[in-house]
């Protein structure tokens, strides 16, 4: 999914507990589903921040019998580390999932639980 696409707030407001409770009829269980999407979400785009960021990475060089990092400033790094940091938090983005109807989740039944 394009997380990029997910058009939610920046901040954090204030949202009614009733949308959220009607959702799954618990509102706890509301909060579990949420956090699991979210903790989703956050794991996908650490992946796929570190995959770009390692493409662009500096290469080694031979120096002697040791190998020597060449450091200088990379300007795509930082570019693509900035396109990441103004996305909204994993968290916000999940909400917005979820009160859209996005967001597909089921219940473990009896025999699921025990195993």
């Amino acid at each position: 999914m394009d997380y990029k696409k997910i058009k939610t707030n920046q901040e954090a407001i204030t949202r009614d507990v009733d949308k959220f409770n009607n959702m799954t009829g618990n509102l706890y269980e509301s909060v579990v589903v949420l956090s699991k999407r979210a903790n989703q979400i956050s794991l996908s785009l650490r992946q796929e921040l570190m995959n770009k960021i390692s493409s662009l990475a500096p290469q080694q060089s031979a120096i002697g019998d040791g190998f020597v990092e060449d450091v200088f400033e990379n300007r795509e790094q930082i570019e693509t580390a900035r396109q990441y940091e103004q996305l909204p938090k994993a968290t916000l983005m999940a909400t917005q999932e979820f009160l859209d109807g996005d967001l597909r989740f089921r219940r473990m039944d009896e025999e699921e639980q025990s195993r």
